[in-house]
């Protein structure tokens, strides 16, 4: 018998004995499930005192809810019942400004604060005029403080915004566009002026020479179109003075120095730096990840999370060795499509699995209520044997 046939076989025996293979370089990490949902999950995030909120994006069904928080394991309704209330089939009767439309992602700040990115764009299509927005809610009241919509400048009818960052001070707000058009949108939070930045830039578009895989084959669509998102994982150093972002369609991880991006808020006019031109020098191009959905970068380690989709993993960059690449923390076949990461006030990492692949937008057939997960990557000396992380 040969090494490799012995390897083989004992991978075989693991994966018949119900443990799933996990490479962990530097730590071991296991993989808890934290929740099942009914309906296809994107965006995580975790408060300062620990509630986890989850959201809901209208993409292949009517999804019953946008935003919830986990209550015992179960999604409930957030802020309440009347935000959640707007559907698909009452497009005409129901207020767009005032209800999530099609929410991507929910990000909870340093000031108590969630902040909930609607898109408003039902199964990635037609942008639902006034509906785009960015939604503060004060955690301690539970009651919604902020709503910035955006303009059509802004945001364009084949805009897809997708997930958010917000500055340590709690005074900017960071977006990516994944749309037709990729881009960066700005958004001073203070008085709710937004700027469009590197509209349709290389560095937001998708890549034409990155084919996106999933179970082994080309991701498709069955009219045969493939996977098209344009600038999506976006990442903000724990100083916040480095705003980092990929396309899904894409290899490269790019970053920028945030204070290229700020400022132009109170300027009577548009400051030279923030022209496409001016910040297209400044863009450092930090490494390869290959096709990546969620970024993060944690606030203990201060390493960078990627989910790599097409190999059911969960990955690291360290970010303070500029020629380090990525290595494998968690990889599991439960781990389908990890989309987007959340962290607690203990470090622990979250991961939702939103099961694009098995969509009824990919898998002609398929239910459109797709059941999805929530994950928690612990990691250290007691999650387990070397190597293997198992999956409950």
């Amino acid at each position: 018998m040969t090494h490799h046939t012995g390897a083989r076989l004992a991978l075989a025996c693991l994966l018949l004995a119900g443990a799933a293979p996990a490479l962990a370089q530097g730590a071991s990490a296991r993989l808890d499930k934290v929740a099942s949902f009914d309906h296809q999950v994107t965006g995580v995030t975790v408060a300062r005192d620990g509630r986890i909120f989850v959201n809901f994006p209208r993409w292949s069904e009517d999804a019953p809810v946008s935003v919830a928080e986990l209550k015992d394991g179960k999604p409930v309704p957030y802020p309440d019942a009347g935000w959640n209330s707007w559907r698909n089939a009452k497009k005409d009767e129901i207020d767009p400004k005032s209800h999530f439309v099609c929410v991507q992602s929910v990000v909870a700040d340093g000031q108590d604060r969630l902040w909930v990115v609607d898109a408003a764009a039902p199964a990635m299509g037609a942008v639902v005029k006034d509906g785009p927005k960015l939604v503060g809610i004060d955690l301690k009241t539970n009651q919604v403080i902020k709503t910035i919509p955006f303009d059509a400048p802004t945001v364009l009818q084949a805009s897809y915004l997708n997930d958010v960052r917000i500055s340590p001070d709690g005074k900017t707000a960071y977006l990516t566009d994944s749309g037709a058009e990729g881009a960066l949108i700005v958004v001073d939070l203070d008085s709710g002026s937004a700027k469009r930045v590197l509209s349709g830039h290389p560095t937001t578009m998708p890549d034409k020479s990155v084919t996106v895989t999933a179970d082994g084959q080309t991701l498709r669509r069955p009219d045969g179109r493939g996977v098209e998102f344009s600038a999506d994982g976006i990442a903000l150093s724990p100083d916040g003075k480095t705003l980092y972002w990929q396309a899904i369609k894409g290899k490269t991880l790019y970053s920028l120095p945030t204070d290229a991006l700020t400022g132009w808020a109170t300027a009577t006019v548009v400051p030279e730096m923030l022209t496409d031109r001016t910040l297209g020098g400044k863009i450092v191009t930090v490494g390869e990840n290959g096709p990546a959905d969620g970024l993060l970068i944690g606030r203990k380690d201060g390493r960078m999370y990627v989910t790599s989709p097409q190999d059911n993993a969960v990955k690291v960059r360290d970010l303070a060795n500029n020629g380090a690449g990525l290595t494998t923390l968690v990889q599991d076949p439960q781990l389908r499509w990890p989309d987007t990461f959340g962290e607690g006030p203990d470090g622990t990492i979250y991961v939702t699995t939103s099961h694009i692949q098995d969509s009824a937008d990919y898998k002609p057939g398929a239910p459109i209520s797709l059941p999805t997960e929530l994950w928690a990557i612990r990691t250290g000396p007691a999650a387990g044997s070397p190597g293997i992380a198992p999956a409950r």
